[in-house]
C-alpha cells in the first residue's frame, strides 16, 4: 500500500516523498482512513510506529480543505503532548508534512517565556501543540480562543495519567467544543485511560498495531549483574571497550543523571544529560547534539526522554532498572528501529533483583547474563581488631613537623615541635621549669 492509496492530497504527498516516507506504516495504514471519514479513534501504539503522521496527515488534509485565506485564523487543532520533547516533535511534523499547505502551526509549553508564544496566538494560528499546564495559564488569561476548535488529540495519554495531568486534561476538555473529531492515543491502557476515553470518545475506533514486545527479537537483551557502587566504572568501561556507536543512557532520578554525566565527562567521554531541571534550550541543545553525533552519550530520566525519535540508536543502556516493566520496553524500543538491529544492556544490583525477575516475567523472556566484570578496589585503611593495639594508636603521639636548628655544624641538631601545641600550655610549661630551676639554685646555697 501507499501513501497515494489512502486518498492522501498531493501537497502532503509532495512533502511525504521529499522526506524519504513512500509506504505507511501500519498505524498509519489503519487510523489515516478512519480520521478521514470523520470519525474518533482509540489508538494503542507506542513511541516509534508512526502514530504522529497518523494523526497529522488527515489533520492538515482535513483543515486545508476548509481554509479560507481571507478570514481570521482561529484554533481549529489542540495536540496535547506531556512533555516539552514531545509537543516540539509534534509541532515540527505538521510543519513537515503542511509545508505546502499554507496553514500555521504553533507550540507552547512551561519552562520558557510565554510572550513569543502570546505572541504567536496573536497572529493566529490553525493547529496548537501543548503542554497541559502552559496550555490551561494562557487560556485563563485569555490568550486562546477554542470556539472554533473542530480537532483534538490526546497523545502519549498513559503518561498523562503517570505525570500526574489527568486533572489538567479534565479541565482544558471543558474549555472545548463537544462537537469535534478526538483521537486518544497510548501505549498502555490502564482502567483510568479506558474511563478517561469513554468520557470524551464518540463512538471511537478501536485501532491496536504490533506492540513492541514482538519486535523485541531484533534487540539483543543482556543484564550484567553490578554493585550500585560499581555502576559508573562498568558504564565507562562498557563505553571505552565495547562496539559502542551511540548509547541512550536511562537513569531513574535527575541527581543521578547528572552524577553519572559528570563521571563521563571527567573519564573523556563525550556526554550530556536531559531532565526536568534542564532549560529547555539547553535540553534541545543536547537533543541536537545527540542527533548530530557531537555526543556519544546522552542519559536521561525517563520522563524527559519520552517522545525522543533518534533513528539508528545502537545501544540503550538501563543504569537503573525502571520499577514498572512496560518502562522498560518502552527505553529498549529506542533502538532496532527501521529494520536495524540494536542492543540493549541493562544493569542490576542485588537491590534490583526483583525488578529483573518482573521485567523478565512480562516480556516473557530471560536476560542474557553477561560475565561479571571486577574492578580493583582501592586499599582500605588497616582495621585495628586487638584492642590493645587500638589503644596503641591512640598513644602514638600526634604528627609533628621539624624546625631546622640556626647552626650549621656537621651535627645538626633538629628541635621538634608539636604540630598541636597549646600556647597556654607552652607559657605554663615555661613558669613551672623556671620555679623548679630557682628551688634547685635554692638548695644549692
Amino acid at each position: 500500500m501507499t501513501f497515494k492509496s489512502l486518498e492522501i492530497i498531493e501537497p502532503i504527498l509532495k512533502s511525504l516523498e521529499h522526506e524519504g516516507y513512500l509506504e505507511p506504516s501500519p498505524i498509519q495504514e489503519q487510523a489515516i482512513p478512519v480520521l478521514l471519514e470523520g470519525k474518533d479513534i482509540l489508538g494503542s501504539a507506542q513511541t516509534g510506529t508512526g502514530k504522529t503522521a497518523a494523526f497529522a496527515i488527515p489533520i492538515l488534509q482535513g483543515l486545508y480543505k476548509k481554509q479560507n485565506k481571507h478570514e481570521t485564523r482561529y484554533v481549529k487543532a489542540l495536540v496535547l503532548a506531556p512533555t516539552r520533547e514531545l509537543a516540539s516533535q509534534i509541532k515540527d511534523s505538521f510543519v513537515t508534512y503542511g509545508k505546502h499547505l499554507g496553514l500555521k502551526t504553533a507550540v507552547i509549553f512551561g519552562g520558557v517565556s510565554q510572550k513569543p508564544q502570546t505572541e504567536a496566538l496573536r497572529k493566529g494560528i490553525d493547529i496548537l501543540v501543548a503542554t497541559p499546564g502552559r496550555l490551561l495559564d494562557l487560556a485563563n488569561q485569555g490568550f486562546i480562543d477554542f470556539t472554533k476548535l473542530e480537532y483534538f488529540v490526546l497523545d502519549e495519554a498513559d503518561r498523562m495519567l503517570d505525570m500526574g495531568f489527568v486533572k489538567d486534561v479534565e479541565r482544558i476538555i471543558k474549555l472545548i467544543p463537544k462537537k469535534r473529531q478526538t483521537m486518544l492515543f497510548s501505549a498502555t491502557m490502564p482502567k483510568e485511560i479506558i474511563t478517561l476515553s469513554k468520557s470524551i470518545l464518540n463512538d471511537p475506533v478501536r485501532i491496536a498495531v504490533k506492540p513492541v514486545e514482538s519486535t523485541l527479537e531484533v534487540i539483543d537483551q543482556s543484564v550484567y549483574h553490578v554493585a550500585k557502587k560499581d555502576k559508573i566504572e562498568m558504564l565507562i568501561y562498557l563505553l571505552k571497550h565495547q562496539n559502542i556507536d551511540s548509547a541512550l543512557v536511562f537513569t531513574r532520578t535527575k541527581a543521578w543523571a547528572n552524577k553519572v554525566t559528570k563521571a563521563l565527562v571527567a573519564a573523556e567521554i563525550k556526554a550530556e544529560a536531559i531532565h526536568g531541571n534542564k532549560s529547555q534550550n539547553a535540553r534541545e541543545k543536547a537533543l541536537g547534539n545527540f542527533k548530530s553525533k557531537q555526543i556519544k552519550v546522552l542519559i536521561a530520566t525517563d520522563i524527559a526522554a519520552r517522545g525522543i525519535d533518534i533513528d539508528e540508536l545502537s545501544h540503550v543502556i538501563n543504569y537503573d532498572l525502571p520499577e514498572v516493566p512496560e518502562t522498560y520496553i518502552h527505553r529498549i524500543g529506542r533502538t532496532g528501529r527501521a529494520g536495524f538491529s540494536g542492543v540493549a544492556i541493562s544493569f542490576c544490583s542485588q537491590e534490583e533483583s526483583p525488578l529483573l525477575r518482573a521485567i523478565e516475567k512480562h516480556i516473557q523472556l530471560s536476560l542474557k547474563v553477561e560475565k561479571p566484570i571486577y574492578f580493583t578496589q582501592k586499599p582500605k585503611e588497616k582495621k585495628y581488631t586487638d584492642p590493645a593495639q587500638r589503644s596503641q594508636k591512640k598513644m602514638e603521639p600526634k604528627q609533628s613537623y621539624q624546625v631546622k636548628a640556626m647552626n650549621k655544624g656537621p651535627e645538626k641538631k633538629v628541635e621538634t615541635e608539636s604540630k598541636h601545641q597549646n600556647p597556654y600550655h607552652a607559657k605554663k610549661k615555661k613558669y613551672w621549669d623556671k620555679q623548679l630551676k630557682d628551688r634547685y639554685k635554692s638548695k644549692q646555697k
